[in-house]
């Protein structure tokens, strides 16, 4: 199975009614759950589940940092901090911008989106690493308005 099939797989899951979903093909397993509100109240997951490295991608991690405002991942995809691998970051620690600016880009099935900042505001902290794999709604950027 290629990453890009677990990626699909990840994506029409996220974009789904099912609650649970647990996969496995060969020597590939893949274990996804989220929380689904009925008639407007949210559902408690029974117990998190772990989500195991599935054909050499690590998966992210669902711990949301203490506080703070974030940008988060409009989509399941893999994050980048820049247009290109030898362009320089989109952002750092420390830097201003203003709103609607790129602050990265997520890429999904072979298409590259652009995440833009809010509001203006000054980046605190980056809390992806570049190529990783993000989630639907995962904090991406910590930071502050200015």
């Amino acid at each position: 199975m290629k990453n890009q099939d677990v990626y699909d797989l990840m994506d029409r899951f996220e974009k789904s009614d099912i609650a649970r979903m647990k996969f496995e093909s060969g020597d590939t397993s893949l274990e996804l759950e989220k929380t689904i509100a009925v008639s407007g109240a949210p559902v408690a997951a029974a117990a998190p589940v772990a989500e195991s490295a599935v054909c050499g991608v690590e998966a992210a991690s669902a711990q949301e940092p203490e506080e703070g405002l974030f940008i988060k991942a409009p989509m399941v995809g893999t994050f980048y901090v820049a247009s290109s691998p030898d362009a320089q970051p989109y952002v750092n620690p420390g830097d201003t911008v203003r709103a609607g600016d790129t602050v990265c880009m997520l890429e999904a099935m072979k298409m590259m989106s652009e995440v833009s900042a809010p509001c203006d505001c000054i980046i605190e902290e980056l809390l992806v690493a570049d190529g990783e794999l993000v989630s639907f709604d995962q904090p991406l950027i910590r930071y502050r308005e200015s």
